[in-house]
């Protein structure tokens, strides 16, 4: 076997151990396949600044910060139950985080009241996409 064939097989065999064989894909490939090909027809690269992995990363802390506030807040947004709360949304800071696939420019939601504080991207903190909690 050639160094090239063993190197190959070496990767494969670390890429089945780190996954668990009980573990779940979330993402089907399906799903894979549509985003690819339509990175592909916009001309989307995969990685980089905008690439698809970048916006990716970006759509799915965004999401998980702003279910992160409903929790905090109590209420989902536009439910008249917020009204008269004493907390409400406050728009969004920005937020640089570095990754794998490069930095990631976030919009981290925010709480009238300033006691929101993000667990899954942590505020106050020059973060690595190592320290995002429950993502890695």
């Amino acid at each position: 076997m050639d160094s090239g064939a063993a190197e190959g097989t070496a990767l494969a065999e670390n890429s089945r151990r780190a996954r668990p064989p009980d573990a779940v894909s979330l993402v089907d490939g399906e799903t894979l396949d549509a985003l690819l090909e339509r990175a592909h027809g916009e001309g989307v690269e995969l990685l980089g600044p905008d690439g698809l992995l970048g916006q990716l990363t970006k759509a799915v802390l965004e999401r998980a910060l702003r279910e992160e506030l409903t929790c905090h807040l109590g209420y989902e947004k536009g439910d008249p139950a917020g009204a008269g709360s004493g907390n409400s949304r406050n728009g969004t800071t920005p937020k640089r985080i570095r990754t794998g696939v490069g930095s990631v420019d976030l919009d981290v939601p925010r709480d009238r009241n300033g006691d929101f504080e993000p667990q899954i991207v942590p505020k106050g903190r020059d973060c690595h996409f190592l320290c995002v909690r429950g993502v890695v």
